[in-house]
């Protein structure tokens, strides 16, 4: 369009996003979403032995760590979880190998010699037969926990630990400190161990066994202690660990609500991953996370705290979350209305069938992957 004056035309100026828009559209996905999801796919693998669903959802785990998760130093303890995860199958299958199975078999595989126990020693055994039946059983239970480990890990990999402490209710602010320090010193005694250990060599002492360890770890030891005596200044000078004014009435409340709640959380749990309590987990489980929830709340009174730029819990961290849950809940749903699918048995030993829908199920799991922001975005601080 021409200025009024005969001069140039004036070009169409479209404004900038503001910064709050900006930052709508770059937030990161709420840390808590993430441990939800994580947490709900290991429920969903404690519900089931059949190697297939187990594998299916290590696979779904790994494929969202794979194209969620950002490249920061935390993120990369995930092929640690799945290094100890194959650790504990083949533990649980020496376990089955060496000191025997409950579980009858007809194929033996091995015959080894077995060990003569005293009597006080009854129902243990040392060798003998090793049967495909008792080895597939040690499988199917290994898997099950090792799949747990791995979603663990995929919690840890795809949330930011420090944003999740930031998140947490004012009742756990002293806790979250605590974990912020620990994880901030940890780095910083490895290398004062790494650097005093290379001064040793270069001075021709030994720094292995016990005299090393002992003239190594002293002066660790004495350097940390510094740095918590300084750092415990600078806090306190900055108004750490500062509380409110609560009445005693109120603290004991508080402190009924959450131990009440938390031991609610841990029976209910425990119904949850046992048969014969599954008919009281769900209430149980459910009483005990509201009571918990409302002594955090009524422990946050005394530590009265602002944040900067809080996490938000949008509708992306309701689909994580939710996605996680109704894996979980289909599964236990599937367990209680076909648990031969779930749980193929191995006497006799039989080859283990994908059952169609739990897997259906299963690959709700991978939703995160496609309503969460990418990875580099998810580092990026609004300008």
């Amino acid at each position: 369009m021409a200025e009024p004056g005969g001069g140039r035309p004036r070009e169409r100026v479209t404004p900038a996003p503001s910064t709050a828009t900006r930052r709508r559209q770059g937030d990161p996905l709420h840390p808590g979403a993430w441990w939800l999801w994580a947490l709900a796919l290991g429920v969903a693998a404690t519900r089931t032995t059949n190697p297939l669903l187990l594998a299916l959802l290590v696979v779904v785990s790994a494929y969202v760590v794979a194209v969620r998760r950002p490249d920061a130093p935390w993120a990369r303890s995930y092929s640690a979880f799945v290094k100890l995860a194959l650790l504990v199958i083949v533990v649980r299958l020496l376990f089955a190998i060496v000191l025997g199975s409950p579980i009858p078999g007809t194929h033996v595989l091995l015959d080894l010699p077995e060990v003569p126990l005293p009597d006080w020693a009854q129902g243990i055994r040392l060798g003998g037969r090793v049967t495909a039946e008792a080895l597939a059983f040690a499988l199917y239970d290994g898997m099950k926990l090792a799949t747990l480990l791995i979603c663990v890990g995929a919690a840890n990999a795809l949330a930011n630990p420090s944003r999740l402490l930031k998140s947490l209710p004012g009742a756990l602010y002293e806790m979250g400190v605590a974990v912020v320090v620990a994880l901030t010193f940890a780095p910083s005694l490895i290398t004062d161990v790494q650097r005093l250990r290379a001064a040793r060599r270069l001075r021709g002492r030994p720094d292995r066994g016990v005299r090393g360890l002992l003239q190594v770890g002293l002066p660790v030891l004495e350097g940390a202690l510094e740095r918590s005596v300084a750092l415990a200044a600078a806090m306190d000078a900055r108004g750490y660990g500062r509380t409110a004014q609560v009445p005693a009435g109120v603290r004991r409340t508080t402190a009924a609500l959450t131990l009440g709640g938390l031991l609610g959380v841990c029976a209910g749990t425990y119904g949850l991953l046992t048969a014969e309590g599954a008919a009281y987990g769900v209430p149980v489980l459910l009483a005990g996370l509201a009571a918990a929830l409302a002594g955090l709340r009524l422990g946050g009174r005394r530590s009265p705290r602002t944040r900067y730029r809080p996490d938000h819990w949008d509708a992306r961290a309701w689909l994580v979350a939710g996605s996680g849950m109704v894996v979980a809940a289909l599964l236990a749903v599937a367990a209680a209305r076909d648990p031969a699918a779930l749980h193929p048995g191995v006497v006799p030993l039989v080859a283990p069938a994908l059952p169609l829908w739990p897997a259906a199920a299963v690959l709700v799991g991978l939703l995160p992957a496609f309503v969460t922001p990418a990875p580099e975005d998810t580092g990026k601080e609004p300008s």
